[in-house]
């Protein structure tokens, strides 16, 4: 996949999260909410600078690949298992 294509996906992506915050009082300024999981969906709220790490981005591309830009939980929803996401964003973190 090419740079382009994943800024692409990225901006994309924060034009999705402006429609999706306008609607989501409980998200703070510059965070989103994502729904992770493969059977039962679980809420998360992340800050938008992970959309600039590169193992963000390959889950963004698997969700991209799974639904499309047409999620089903009504926000951004991430096809993996919630354990995998929890142990992501920690490696993010530090």
């Amino acid at each position: 996949m090419g740079v382009f294509r994943v800024h692409s996906l990225v901006a994309n992506l924060k034009q999705m999260i402006k429609l999706h915050n306008k609607h989501q009082s409980d998200v703070p300024k510059g965070h989103l909410a994502v729904y992770v999981g493969e059977i039962q969906k679980k809420r998360f709220v992340v800050p938008l600078s992970y959309l600039d790490q590169p193992l963000f981005q390959d889950l963004l591309r698997r969700s991209e690949e799974e639904y499309g830009f047409n999620h089903p939980m009504g926000g951004l929803t991430i096809p993996c298992h919630e354990e995998a996401f929890v142990n992501l964003t920690a490696q993010l973190q530090s």
